[in-house]
């Protein structure tokens, strides 16, 4: 099935507003909406990736007059010079959309490796993957993604951070603490926790990843044989009862700290136990595994 986007849709996700894209499309002929059968326009998965190359120029300097002149083999081609090159997040990001939007490992991997070159692991997983991560779920609100083309992509971020956890090397510190980081039941979304698994082997701690979807009974008796010093969370996905678990979570482990994070803390309209502290990115969380 053929994504449609909105023109609110591709404003989200480009970042030019809707109006001058609507100038664009008249003035240029850029863009060329279809029709539904309501006469509704919408724009496909090639207009999009389209656009998201004409913006990349763009932002670059180029013209977009030059721009509409030039033929789709030579904007591909002053797309991977700039994408070869030391590019900012945005391109970056907007570049990530295009490779997931084609299923293209290898433009993911250039992208990453590049970036991870120049600046560092962390800083392409904050700066370049989480807000990638935040545009996806922008476009799955839309409907504009399918599944495959988002566990396409999660996969490969996966498997960049399980490489990055196997690789480190830094020994446990003398006064490491102990960590146990699950998700709970029906919980599937591990990016976020692999990486703070990472954070936490990189500052020399000890980590029990218990992963996905872990049942309350399970998690306690893992406490009880393990006794860690601080346990730790998300949720991303919908749960009816938050306020619930996060209670049962404060009075089961009330003698140990528990650090939880996620989307869905937003919704949440309730006293949180004392051992509950909540985080909201991986500086927060540096500063709390610091106390």
């Amino acid at each position: 099935m053929t994504a449609k986007f909105s023109i609110k849709d591709l404003e989200a996700l480009s970042g030019i507003k809707a109006h001058t894209l609507r100038i664009w499309e008249q003035r240029y002929g850029i863009l060329k909406p279809e029709r539904t059968d309501t006469n509704i326009r919408y724009y496909c998965n090639d207009e999009l990736k389209q656009l998201l190359n004409i913006t990349l120029l763009y932002n670059h300097g180029f013209k977009i007059s030059k721009i509409a002149a030039l033929d789709n083999r030579t904007i591909i081609n002053e797309v991977n010079k700039i994408v070869d090159s030391q590019i900012s997040s945005s391109d970056q990001i907007d570049s990530l959309i295009i490779a997931m939007v084609e299923l293209d490992e290898k433009r993911f991997e250039k992208i990453i490796s590049n970036n991870v070159l120049h600046h560092g692991f962390s800083s392409t997983i904050e700066k370049v993957l989480y807000p990638f991560l935040h545009k996806i779920g922008v476009m799955w609100q839309t409907g504009s993604i399918n599944p495959a083309q988002e566990h396409f992509i999660s996969n490969l971020i996966r498997q960049k951070l399980i490489v990055a956890i196997d690789g480190v090397v830094v020994p446990e510190k003398n006064d490491a603490q102990k960590f146990i980081l699950f998700l709970p039941e029906n919980e599937l979304h591990e990016l976020a926790l692999l990486y703070y698994t990472y954070l936490l082997k990189i500052n020399g701690h000890q980590v029990i990843y218990l992963g996905q979807s872990v049942p309350f009974d399970d998690l306690k008796r893992v406490v009880e044989i393990r006794n860690p010093h601080c346990l730790v969370t998300v949720f991303t996905h919908s749960m009816n009862d938050l306020g619930e678990y996060i209670k049962q979570l404060g009075k089961t482990f009330s003698a140990t700290k528990i650090l939880v994070s996620g989307s869905q803390l937003s919704e949440l309209n309730t006293k949180l136990p004392a051992s509950i502290h909540i985080f909201k990115e991986p500086s927060s969380f540096l500063k709390q595994i610091s106390k």
